[in-house]
């Protein structure tokens, strides 16, 4: 990493082409911003379409392909997975899960889309795949995936959460991860839980709002010592709305056996004493 350049990565998500709520001029307006930006790393967190049909994915992926970023990670949300649109993504898109690395920079992507529903998993057999990504402590970490993993203020009920949402959180944690990159709920939040960074996206380019919400991506920079959160409105002034110290690393010795990396979801978790994490 840089120390005089910070790493720049634009995330947005919730895109829902073909929906009567997507709006073109939008999604133009965010097409023209993040190519002016020029990131080193563009993250869609999922909803690419509406439904999860063919012609919805090609209308995101001719969207998507006109940004003109070098590194692009692309994940499906619930709607993408309607339909058994996951066909359709992974002929498109590629890996529902997959990974980026650039300037010192990982980026773990997760699908967490479960078919036809509208809650979302990670499930126990990746969790070993994360610590696995996850092991290099000179790298700045981060997930991205589609379902929040903390309730967001402003979202009414709690629902559609990451079922195994704690697991994950425990995992993360545990890694060592500084970041997480989510949608879902089109309403922008950051949380700061521990040493870690819980970043929620809006919806970019629609008008699927709640409350008095509007349409916003999010633009993260990391610096040595420092990782900023940018909330950007399509056509209004980029404002920061996080401005973290970046704490010390902390290394976890604990890591999971091999008979929980292989058990089953209904199968309980081994304890571990707390104090093995430092």
């Amino acid at each position: 990493m840089n120390a005089s350049r910070p790493v720049v990565i634009a995330q947005i998500s919730d895109l829902h082409c073909g929906s009567q709520y997507h709006i073109p001029s939008l999604a133009t307006r965010v097409v023209d911003e993040i190519n002016e930006l020029r990131p080193d790393a563009l993250v869609v967190t999922g909803d690419l379409t509406d439904m999860g049909f063919r012609q919805e994915f090609k209308v995101a992926h001719r969207l998507i392909s006109r940004m003109e970023v070098e590194n692009v990670l692309v994940l499906p949300g619930n709607h993408d997975a309607r339909n058994v649109g996951d066909l359709h993504f992974e002929e498109l898109f590629g890996s529902r899960s997959t990974e980026l690395r650039f300037r010192g920079v990982r980026i773990v992507g997760l699908d967490s889309s479960e078919p036809d529903l509208d809650a979302g998993r990670i499930g126990r057999n990746r969790y070993r795949w994360i610590e696995e990504r996850f092991s290099e402590p000179d790298e700045f970490k981060i997930v991205a995936l589609h379902h929040h993993l903390l309730p967001v203020p402003g979202t009414g009920r709690e629902r559609n959460i990451v079922y195994d949402a704690g697991d994950v959180l425990r995992v993360l944690g545990g890694s060592g991860c500084d970041v997480v990159l989510c949608g879902h709920k089109h309403v922008p939040h950051v949380w700061r839980l521990e040493d870690m960074i819980v970043v929620n996206a809006g919806t970019a380019c629609s008008h699927r709002l709640r409350g008095m919400t509007r349409a916003s991506y999010n633009i993260l920079e990391i610096t040595e010592d420092r990782v900023k959160v940018i909330l950007k409105h399509p056509f209004s002034e980029p404002e920061t709305v996080a401005d973290f110290e970046r704490d010390l690393r902390r290394e976890c010795l604990w890591k999971p056996s091999e008979d929980y990396s292989t058990a089953g979801p209904d199968d309980p978790a081994p304890a571990r004493d707390p104090k093995e994490c430092r």
